[in-house]
């Protein structure tokens, strides 16, 4: 096998090391993007109402936000009771943040992204 033959096969192992390297690390943006927006006050503002490990001065209304993805595997879920709450239970005190434009799908993404790490 020459040197020029072998470019090829190597493009294609970079290609595919990249391939897999990149989702992670787009995951651990999204994951970084929906912390600082779950602890904004004034974006996702979870903290008014959910305790969150690692968060200050957190609320007691809401559940403690913990052991999310056991709880929401389908990551729809989490992201539906993000963007309107209501639809499932009328009676929640929890904004409809996506229905309300409080916050866009790409944020509520993100915000799951990063419950889903608790």
């Amino acid at each position: 096998m020459t040197a020029f033959s072998c470019k090829p096969a190597l493009l294609v192992a970079l290609a595919l090391l990249a391939g897999t390297a990149a989702p992670s690390a787009r995951a651990q943006s999204a994951v970084a993007d929906g912390e600082r927006l779950a602890f904004d006050r004034g974006k996702g503002n979870c903290l008014t109402c959910h305790v969150i490990k690692g968060g200050d001065l957190p609320g007691t209304i809401g559940p403690e936000l913990k052991d999310l993805k056991s709880k929401y595997p389908d990551r729809n879920e989490l992201f539906a009771i993000i963007f309107d709450e209501t639809k499932r239970n009328p009676q929640t005190m929890m904004p409809p943040f996506g229905r309300n434009r409080i916050l866009t799908d790409q944020e509520i993404s993100a915000i799951v992204d990063f419950l889903q790490t608790l």
